[in-house]
């Protein structure tokens, strides 16, 4: 069995469903020691540094050891990897244990070459990642100058130059509550779920006016509603929860200042933290992507990542797996795949930092 492989079953193997990572996290600090590598850990990241044999810029290769809960609908074990044909089934195969497994050995890789031409490799592999307490922020400040960095999320290895931002915001309508047989008594009533729904039919007219050349235009997507005292009572208030997926020709203050502007009910945002993402049109990073990967295509990602961390640096995502199969009953990644990443990690570090 390839090393790659074997590593990948050994990460699969150590559940690490989000808040519960001390156990893996220890062991690949074991790993890493035995590797004859470089390697820190803490509250926020297990982190490697290769250093290369001349001053130079630091490249991150950063990925998460966090995955989501086994959840229902599996037919096999979901922490108990499992190579059938030419997949490995496991829950966090594919996101995001293949892109840890083989950016490990990429480091090790490189450190056994002597490091590179000029500057550090650095692998950051954070914690919560899956949850709004993600630790990379924290140790993307704590380990200091990074010049560039590659985002292990499953992308087929194709390059991932623009993700979307995520913002949650509550629609709040407000109505009169009394009793439904009296409801057109007054000319001033209001029912609020009826306001909430007219609300929401304007949605899809939104932010269209500014459409990123890869990631479209911004979007608002009702996911949840809630109203009602009972079967009998008019409404006094009706809440919708929206995803609003941002792109980088919109900042999130634009966007709820938009929609104030357009709804006339409340609009309360919840949480604006995860601003969108882009690789700059100048990226050094890519163009040494491209050069080791020719095949790889560049595409806009509809999911967000620790990338937003990152997102004043030169960077993109990228690593093995399929985006659609993370989170999935019986989720797996193809082995053909995780060889592929280990040698597109190594040569991508030798090649940046050439």
């Amino acid at each position: 069995m390839r090393p790659e492989i074997s590593l990948l079953r050994d990460l699969v193997g150590i559940p690490s469903v989000s808040g519960t990572e001390g156990r893996l996290a220890e062991w690949v600090e074991q790993w890493a020691r035995a590797a004859g590598l470089d390697v820190l850990r803490d509250d926020a990241s297990v982190s490697i540094r290769v250093r290369g044999r001349a001053a130079g810029p630091t490249l991150a290769f950063v990925s998460h050891l966090d995955t989501v809960p086994a959840g229902e609908g599996w037919t096999r074990s979901p922490f108990e990897p499992v190579i059938e044909g030419d997949r490995l089934y496991g829950r966090g195969s594919g996101d995001a244990k293949a892109s840890v497994a083989t950016m490990l050995l990429a480091a090790s890789d490189l450190a056994a070459g002597g490091g590179a031409a000029r500057g550090d490799l650095l692998v950051i592999l954070g914690y919560g990642e899956e949850t709004r307490h993600t630790t990379m922020g924290t140790a993307v400040e704590r380990l200091g100058r990074i010049d560039a960095a590659v985002v292990g999320e499953p992308t087929n290895l194709d390059f991932a130059v623009a993700q979307r931002g995520l913002m949650m915001v509550d629609l709040v309508a407000r109505g009169t509550q009394r009793h439904a047989g009296y409801a057109a008594d007054t000319p001033d009533f209001t029912n609020a779920i009826v306001e909430l729904g007219r609300n929401l039919a304007v949605l899809p007219g939104l932010f269209t006016d500014r459409v990123h050349p890869i990631l479209g235009v911004a979007t608002a997507t009702p996911t949840m509603v809630e109203g009602g005292v009972s079967r009998n009572v008019t409404p006094p208030s009706a809440r919708a929860v929206l995803d609003v997926r941002s792109t980088p020709g919109w900042t999130h203050a634009e966007l709820a200042a938009a929609m104030r502007q357009a709804l006339d009910v409340e609009v309360v945002v919840t949480s604006d933290r995860l601003v969108p993402c882009e690789t700059p049109p100048d990226s050094a990073l890519l163009r040494a992507a491209g050069r080791v990967r020719p095949a790889g295509r560049q595409f806009g990602s509809p999911t967000c990542s620790d990338w937003v961390f990152l997102r004043d640096r030169d960077a993109l995502k990228c690593g093995p797996g399929t985006s659609r199969r993370s989170h999935t009953a019986d989720e797996h990644v193809d082995l053909a795949e995780v060889t592929e990443a280990r040698a597109f990690y190594h040569q991508l570090a030798q090649t940046y930092l050439a």
